[in-house]
C-alpha cells in the first residue's frame, strides 16, 4: 500500500529536531523499520515525520564511571558488535544478536526500537534485567525513567509529547556475572513468543543475584521479581521457574494460547538460568 501524504523534515540538529517537535501530529523517524511499515500499511498516519538520520552525534556507545550510555541512533549491528558493550553489558550484545536478520540490524536502531514498543521486541526483556534507564529530552525537558517503568503497555512507553529518547543507559555488569538471551522466536517474523532475558551473581555456590526480563508474554515487557526473590533465597531453578507468570495478563493468538506461553516462559528461564550458572562459574 501507500501511505497517506504526508510532510518530511529531515534537521540538521537537535535543538531543531526538538523544536519541530513542540506541535502536530510527529513522528520521528529512526531506523524506519517500524514506522516505515506501519505507514504503508496506514496504521500510522503522522502529518510530519521528523528524520533524525542527519542529526550529527547521537549513535555513540560510551562508558564512563560504571555506566555503558549508548545514543538512540545505534544500530542494533553496533551494539551487537561494540566492543565496550560485549565487554561491559555483553547480554545486551547478545539481545541485539537475535533480533530480526542482517538487514534489519544494519538499519534498525535501539532508540527507534524502544520508543515502538512492540510487546514481542528482544531489548525490553534486556533492558529490564539490566535495570537500564532510557534518557527522554524535550526542548523544555530532559529526565531519566527507569526501563521497568518506560515500558507502559502494548506499543505505549512513558515518552510525553515532544519528547524523544536521546540514550540508554546501562549499568555496567559485573565481571563475574553469568547471563543469557533466548527466545522462542515466530517463524514468520523472528519477533519473541517469548523471550528471555538472564543475569545472576554466585556466592558461596548459591544464587546471590537473579535478575529475569521477560518479553512477548503479555503486553508489555516485566521483571519477573517473585522468581528472582525465590533464586535468591535458594529455591531450585525448577521451583523458582514454576513461581513465573502468576498474576500476568498474558497474550493469546492463533499461534500460541496463554497456556502455552506461560510454559515458554518457564522453559526458556530454566534454560537461560542454567547456562547463565555455567557462565557465572
Amino acid at each position: 500500500m501507500i501511505p497517506q501524504e504526508f510532510d518530511y523534515s529531515a534537521p540538521a540538529s537537535l535543538q531543531e529536531a526538538l523544536a519541530l517537535l513542540e506541535n502536530g501530529e510527529r513522528k520521528i523517524l529512526a531506523g524506519g523499520m517500524s514506522l516505515i511499515p506501519l505507514m504503508k500499511l496506514r496504521l500510522a498516519t503522522p502529518e510530519q515525520v521528523v528524520d533524525l538520520g542527519r542529526v550529527p552525534g547521537l549513535d555513540y556507545i560510551t562508558e564512563s564511571g560504571g555506566v555503558v550510555r549508548i545514543g538512540a541512533m545505534a544500530t542494533h549491528h553496533a551494539i551487537e558488535t561494540s566492543q565496550v558493550v560485549r565487554g561491559r553489558c555483553p547480554l545486551l550484545s547478545e539481545t541485539a544478536s537475535h533480533i530480526g536478520d542482517v538487514q534489519v540490524r544494519n538499519r534498525g536502531t535501539l532508540g527507534g526500537s524502544i520508543a515502538h514498543a512492540d510487546p514481542a521486541a528482544d531489548y525490553p526483556a534486556a533492558l529490564a534485567a539490566l535495570e537500564a534507564s532510557v534518557r527522554l529530552v524535550s526542548a523544555h525537558s530532559d529526565r531519566v525513567v527507569p526501563a521497568e517503568e518506560f515500558f507502559v503497555d502494548a506499543f505505549t512507553t512513558a515518552i510525553e509529547p515532544g519528547e524523544i529518547v536521546l540514550e540508554v543507559q546501562v549499568p555496567a555488569q559485573g565481571a563475574l556475572e553469568g547471563y543469557r538471551y533466548q527466545k522462542a522466536a515466530h517463524p514468520a517474523s523472528g519477533f519473541a513468543v517469548v523471550g528471555v532475558a538472564v543475569r545472576l551473581q554466585k556466592s558461596g555456590g548459591n544464587i546471590s543475584m537473579a535478575r529475569i526480563g521477560v518479553t512477548g508474554l503479555g503486553p508489555s515487557a516485566y521483571r519477573e521479581h517473585a522468581a528472582e526473590k525465590l533464586l535468591e533465597e535458594g529455591a531450585s531453578i525448577r521451583q523458582a521457574t514454576e513461581a513465573m507468570a502468576q498474576g500476568e495478563d498474558v497474550n493469546s493468538d492463533l499461534y500460541a494460547s496463554a497456556d502455552y506461553r506461560r510454559h515458554l516462559a518457564r522453559v526458556y528461564a530454566a534454560r537461560g538460568l542454567s547456562v547463565a550458572l555455567t557462565r557465572a562459574s
